[in-house]
């Protein structure tokens, strides 16, 4: 089974590892790392820089793939042959949001979502926080894989 895990990762997160690491050992065969580049956000990682360290992190790991994409997520899942996608929650009202998310997705593609809670002692940030504390020139290396 392969999956995919799409977003913007600007930056990729222990929490986003952590979810990533979880699909690997409990759930799918294989995972793809969709890296979305429709919209650039202030202050984000260029899409390169953001590929290179995912694959930095993962060049031991044959089963791990990045990507890149642009369009809907189901399209991108589609087209590399994923059988379903992974989406993290951090929080009881993200994981409202996310169902949401995963029931528009099932209609449009027929590709089911597995929603997954990060750990909590690394839930309390997302990449956008980390990516609003590096704007404010911050120190943010304790929430980024090593």
């Amino acid at each position: 089974m392969i999956a995919l895990f799409a977003g913007s990762f600007d930056p990729f997160t222990r929490g986003h590892q952590s979810i990533v690491d979880r699909v690997l050992k409990n759930v799918a065969d294989e995972i793809i790392i969709a890296i979305g580049i429709n919209y650039v956000k202030k202050n984000m990682f260029p899409v390169e820089e953001r590929i290179r360290f995912i694959e930095k992190l993962y060049a031991d790991n044959p089963r791990v793939r990045v990507v890149s994409y642009t369009g809907l997520t189901v399209d991108c899942a589609k087209s590399v042959g994923a059988d379903f996608l992974v989406r993290g929650v951090r929080s009881v009202s993200d994981f409202e949001f996310e169902r949401n998310i995963a029931d528009v997705n099932k209609r449009l593609s027929g590709i089911e979502t597995v929603l997954l809670f990060t750990e909590p002692e690394l839930s309390c940030v997302s990449s956008s926080i980390v990516r609003e504390l590096m704007s404010y020139g911050k120190d943010v290396s304790e929430f980024l894989p090593k």
